[in-house]
């Protein structure tokens, strides 16, 4: 049992790709994004016999005095937990991590798994879901598989003259992003978060971007994992509601993965009966449970670092007031410590 070493990224991720329950935010990648965008430590443990990698377990250290001291796997990521080849490997796994989790003294230890890994931890069972769909091989197929009235909405974009292009640049995609969290109530990401998101991964993190008349309305940046697409940080701008620019956004994207042979569609995670849950459901998606498991050391209790808890709702709404420059500029400092 050891932390990932120079040299060990390669061997890491052919045993994601591998494993059934790999995700894109099982890769080794992950690692220098947290480093470099965060300046968080990034403990990547693996398990290794004869040379052989058995099991792998990316965790981040967050520390924060507003939103606790946490050790998580994954860090800003809505999958995470541990990949191992058999059970005896993955209570290694979990016994490394609650030994590290004790010796940094932190609140709590937290995974981020798609399945219930340890049924006899504290788990976060209602509220997160993910939603995942097969992706038909003929596009046409795909926009009569969209319920009626969202299908509407798709074809509303596509008669308002809406185009999708792909971005090489970040800048569009920024400002469209950070303005949709910033009306949201929620601190944005800061600009190097995903600059070094596209360093990293390359092809696999792609923004595309959907225009009318040459302006810009709304953009997302997805992530691609095998045969997997999954639109991860995205937004519109007020005048992308009257054209229906976001339904065309996800539409494209789903019309272009067809196209490349993808296989499945993940629209993420998203709180039971938020307004991303019920747009998801209006896709045809059904909600699929996640399981966050935790080993409390010093907290007392799973922690709530969510919207939906009260005692953050007032700084919502003063954070949706903010000028979008002001926004830009304080986010960052509070969104490195959310995880």
């Amino acid at each position: 049992m050891r932390e990932l070493g120079a040299g060990d990224e390669r061997r890491w991720d052919e045993f994601v790709r591998a494993h059934a329950e790999g995700t894109f935010f099982h890769l080794a990648g992950w690692k220098t994004v947290l480093e470099r965008a965060f300046r968080h430590r990034a403990p990547f443990l693996l398990a290794e016999s004869g040379g052989r990698i058995e099991g792998v377990l990316p965790l981040g250290h967050v520390r924060s005095r507003l939103f606790g001291n946490a050790l998580i796997s994954t860090p800003f990521c809505v999958y995470g937990g541990i990949l191992a080849g058999s059970d005896a490997v993955r209570e290694s796994l979990a016994r490394a991590a609650r030994d590290l989790a004790e010796g940094l003294s932190v609140d709590y230890l937290e995974l981020r798994n798609r399945r219930r890994q340890h049924p006899d931890w504290p788990c976060k069972d209602g509220l997160y879901v993910t939603f995942r769909k097969p992706i038909a091989p003929e596009p046409d197929e795909n926009l009569k598989a969209i319920p009626r009235k969202q299908r509407a909405m798709v074809r509303k974009g596509i008669k308002a003259g809406l185009a999708a292009e792909t971005d090489a640049a970040l800048d569009r995609f920024f400002t469209i992003y950070s303005t949709s969290v910033r009306n949201l109530g929620t601190p944005v990401f800061p600009r190097r978060y995903f600059d070094v998101l596209r360093e990293v991964f390359g092809e696999a993190c792609e923004v595309l971007t959907v225009t009318r008349d040459g302006e810009a309305l709304s953009s997302v940046m997805s992530f691609y994992f095998r045969d997997e697409v999954l639109p991860y940080y995205g937004g519109g701008l007020t005048a992308a509601r009257p054209v229906a620019a976001n339904d065309f956004m996800y539409w494209e994207l789903m019309r272009r993965a067809s196209e490349r042979g993808l296989a499945v569609f993940d629209f993420g995670r998203s709180k039971r009966e938020v307004g991303s849950y019920r747009f998801k459901k209006h896709w045809g998606f059904q909600p699929e449970p996640l399981h966050y498991e935790y080993q409390l050391v010093r907290a007392k209790a799973i922690p709530e670092i969510n919207p939906l808890n009260p005692r953050y709702q007032l700084f919502i709404r003063l954070w949706q007031r903010l000028p979008l420059r002001v926004s830009q500029l304080l986010g960052p400092l509070l969104s490195r410590s959310l995880g």
